[in-house]
């Protein structure tokens, strides 16, 4: 019981496994009857909501017609035309009642009841007739009822649209089914009677909130007034009519489970006060889900009892074998192996811990392969420097004597090369040290010395590095080379008008020397050899000995500078050569 994998593996059959088999046969039972009682709930919930829609969607109509009293424009219509003359005015009027028929897409047809002359205009696709007078509408049924009472508005079961006027702009055909508001228009300050605004809307906008109720074809819903006449049904059969006695019993008892269907039952208030909405639902369909989630946990809890052991045995080796991996490979890093394979593609903590044991390696071996690499680069130049030394104190020693006899036999320009050739010994036996850009710049100078006096005062060589780069520390021996390659393939080679340029810049975090000269150059196919034979990966592969020079200058650098450093190489376009060293101002080593 050692194992991470054993104990995980107990853990999880204990507080996973046997717990849910528990939970299962003891919920059972409760889950089947709560979720009934859910789907009761939630239709409750929803007839409340609808509800709520619904009283303020009829509020909203019953209260259009009060908008004329904050309209003096329209209010004026009802007015006797001897208070406001313009008023009298048949376009002003139409403007008016266009104007109130477009407030609501719902409205198919208004009609405008005028009590001073008994006349009527009625608005339908915002066209207004004529007006038409009405002696007798006050005696009209619905009308007689509204003028009589207290109230101020009067709502009528659906019908078929009426065209009130006989006008034209109602087409015959329009057999739109349509609720009717009639609402009264009284003068505030006296009392007096004006008018009737009428308002036949379709059905369509408070259909829509019914029709939420209903989630499948076997549902119904009905909206029923105080007069038990069928306001709206999902059962167009039904729609205007009342209520029939079947369905009325059902609605006044009180058991909303009456054998087959649910029915549930809303009282409205408000402006649909005594109202009822009415949603039935065969209970087979209500219960469905219940029922069926009890089934699902009966399933569910099956076959988990068939494959809660296979699925943990699953999970605790999924877990525990990057563990046990990544103790093996720490196990072989102890035993000195130190190119252990990582593979982080693992998001989790374990692939970011090997990730970052994998970045730990990479960077031991860079370390490790960087300081053998420098240490043998600095055995060969010592080698090197000590096959040139042959004995420096003699050869000093010989120079100085030279030297004095050139003075003594007044032969100052001897003097002076020797003088040369003594500094550029000294410093080609620093070729393993770390030197100011100053110093070598001396080198140069001194090496330049003796070439003038091989081909004359004529060379055209111009150093330009300011003082912040002359004061920087680079390997020793770095940019003489290039100095030395001018002279082989530009002097040597009959290119003697040609003129050698190097100067330095610092950008950003990177500092660049140059050497070019404007004389002889390389071919495209030459160049890409070239770049090729010094970007070879140092001590590997095989390339060119007649450029080792450059491929030496490339391999110091990157040992020394890191990957962001190295040579970088150009032809000018046929028109010389160039070559950049690129040196960036924080090293990956240090240069003491």
């Amino acid at each position: 019981m050692k194992s991470i994998q054993s104990r995980l593996f107990l853990m999880l059959l204990l507080f996973i496994i046997i717990p849910y088999f528990l939970s299962v046969f003891l919920i059972y039972g409760y889950t089947k009857d709560r979720v009934e009682q859910q789907a009761l709930e939630v239709s409750n919930n929803q007839m409340n909501k609808l509800s709520e829609e619904l009283e303020q969607y009829f509020q909203d109509m019953i209260n259009l017609p009060y908008i004329l009293y904050r309209n003096p424009d329209l209010f004026q219509v009802f007015r006797n035309d001897s208070e406001d003359s313009r008023y009298s005015n048949p376009n002003s009027r139409e403007k008016s009642i266009e104007t109130f028929f477009l407030m609501r897409n719902e409205i198919r047809q208004v009609r405008f009841y005028l009590d001073r002359n008994k006349e009527s205009f009625t608005a339908y696709n915002a066209k207004v007739s004529a007006p038409k007078l009405k002696p007798d509408l006050l005696n009209q049924e619905s009308i007689k009822k509204l003028y009589q009472s207290n109230v101020n508005y009067l709502i009528e079961p659906p019908h078929k649209i009426v065209n009130y006027n006989n006008a034209a702009i109602v087409p015959q055909s329009d057999n739109t089914v349509v609720m009717t508001f009639h609402h009264k228009i009284v003068d505030v300050l006296s009392n007096e009677f004006l008018g009737i605004i009428t308002m036949d809307i379709d059905l369509d906008g408070y259909a829509r909130l019914c029709n939420t109720l209903i989630q499948e074809n076997e549902e119904s819903v009905l909206l029923v007034d105080p007069n038990d006449r069928v306001m709206y049904a999902s059962d167009t059969t039904l729609i205007g009519k009342s209520v029939p006695p079947s369905l009325l019993e059902r609605i006044n008892a009180t058991d909303i489970d009456s054998g087959e269907d649910i029915l549930l039952s809303k009282t409205l208030s408000g402006s649909l006060k005594q109202w009822k909405l009415i949603k039935i639902t065969p209970s087979h369909f209500l219960f469905q889900d219940a029922r069926q989630t009890a089934f699902i946990n009966i399933l569910v809890g099956i076959g988990v009892g068939m494959m809660g052991v296979l699925m943990i045995g699953f999970v605790s080796y999924r877990i525990t074998r990057p563990i046990k991996m990544l103790s093996l490979k720490v196990r072989s890093i102890e035993g000195g192996n130190m190119n252990v394979p990582f593979h982080h593609k693992r998001e989790d903590e374990i692939g970011h811990l090997e990730k970052h044991m994998k970045d730990m390696m990479d960077r031991i071996n860079r370390h490790i392969e960087r300081e053998y690499k420098l240490d043998i680069e600095n055995r060969k130049n010592q080698f090197r420097a000590l096959k040139s030394q042959v004995n420096p104190h003699f050869l000093f020693n010989a120079l100085q004597s030279i030297g004095a006899v050139a003075l003594r036999s007044q032969s100052p320009n001897v003097y002076q090369l020797v003088t040369s050739l003594s500094k550029m010994m000294r410093y080609s036996i620093r070729a393993d040290q770390w030197v100011l850009v100053r110093d070598e710049v001396d080198y140069i100078q001194a090496y330049l010395s003796l070439q003038m006096e091989r081909f004359g005062n004529n060379l055209n060589i111009s150093i330009n590095l300011n003082e912040e780069i002359q004061r920087m520390k680079i390997p020793s021996m770095i940019i003489q080379p290039l100095v030395e390659n001018f002279f082989k393939h530009c002097y040597e080679e009959g290119f003697q008008d040609g003129h050698l340029s190097i100067y330095g810049e610092i950008k950003g975090e990177t500092l660049t020397l140059t050497v070019e000269n404007d004389g002889s150059s390389v071919t495209l196919s030459k160049l890409q050899s070239l770049r090729e034979n010094i970007y070879t990966a140092p001590y590997t592969g095989t390339y060119s000995h007649e450029h080792i020079g450059l491929k030496n200058i490339h391999d110091r650098l990157v040992l020394n500078y890191g990957q962001n450093a190295g040579l970088k190489l150009d032809t000018k376009q046929g028109q010389g050569f160039l070559v950049q060293l690129v040196i960036p101002l924080e090293p990956n080593v240090s240069n003491d």
